[in-house]
């Protein structure tokens, strides 16, 4: 086995405080999952609203991992009478940031600041190594009360280290709400999945530069598949498995593979399964040394 895949993730229906913490889980094929540490949370925050959400991990250019997460407790929300207006209105500025050498031993959870003053929230937080700027491009879903909390825009900052980031800039805006923003760099070109938030479905863009114009792409198979939300590419065999979480039925994830993301011709994978409702993160491949040390973890 030369390759296998580590699933960075939450899990269940915010019934409970566990639920909103951060899992690891492994595969050799990328379909079948494993759960590490004994199916318990890898990482918990204690510190903001002590609840993890989205964690989207990366392999950094200079060697190690970065962990970023959303903090987010719809749990500790329970019992108010509009939570997710609450949640995006007066959630917290920040993202939950570890690193590690080794998958295995983590820094402390370092808060960071990320959005802007008047953001109502700092949702779903991912990062990509700019090639341009030699610099980590971090982007999230915020809205801001300049316009009454009107929409979700995906907003961008940088960092060298993760310690902290540059002033926040608005990246992707539309006429509706866009969340949950992924990016793959393939062969020279950028991959975009978003969230239409309104419309509930998923689209996808390229473009040769993070800061260049992304053009939409209309050959994208699952364009119009609603309630799908979480978007996470991952090379996976020959191709590439595209998971999505399927939040609409409350089943987790569900699996789309293509022989090419230029074509975009994405079709449901058949044999994925999980010990748990895995919940909106992301999978990135790992090598066997990688593999067998999380296995060990306990």
């Amino acid at each position: 086995m030369d390759n296998a895949y580590l699933f960075v993730h939450f899990k269940g229906t915010e019934s409970k405080p566990d639920d909103e913490q951060i899992y690891f889980a492994v595969s050799k094929d990328g379909l079948k999952w494993e759960n590490v540490n004994g199916g318990r949370p890898v990482l918990r925050s204690d510190m903001g609203e002590r609840g993890l959400r989205d964690p989207h991990i990366l392999r950094l250019e200079e060697g190690g991992f970065a962990l970023i997460a959303t903090d987010l407790s719809i749990y500790g929300r329970r019992g108010m009478k509009n939570v997710w207006k609450d949640a995006q209105e007066c959630g917290s500025k920040d993202i939950a940031v570890w690193r590690s050498d080794d998958l295995i031993n983590w820094t402390e959870q370092k808060m960071v600041r990320a959005a802007a003053d008047d953001a109502g929230c700092t949702w779903a937080p991912e990062a990509i190594y700019d090639r341009e700027k030699g610099e980590y491009m971090v982007f999230w879903a915020s809205k801001t009360a300049d316009d009454g909390y009107k929409k979700q825009r995906i907003w961008r900052a940088y960092t060298k280290d993760f310690n902290e980031l540059s002033k926040p800039e608005v990246y992707i805006d539309r006429e509706y709400s866009v969340i949950d923003t992924t990016i793959a760099y393939i062969d020279g070109v950028y991959y975009r999945f978003t969230k239409d938030e309104d419309g509930k479905t998923v689209f996808l863009e390229t473009a040769e530069s993070l800061n260049g114009e992304f053009s939409e792409c209309d050959a994208f198979s699952l364009k119009g598949e609603r309630g799908y939300e979480g978007p996470s590419l991952c090379r996976v065999g020959d191709g590439y498995m595209l998971y999505m979480d399927n939040f609409a039925t409350h089943e987790g994830y569900k699996t789309f593979y293509t022989d090419s993301v230029a074509k975009a011709d994405f079709r449901p994978k058949d044999g994925f399964e999980t010990p748990d409702i895995f919940r909106h993160g992301t999978v990135m491949r790992i090598t066997a040394e990688e593999y067998e040390r999380l296995m060990k973890l306990a």
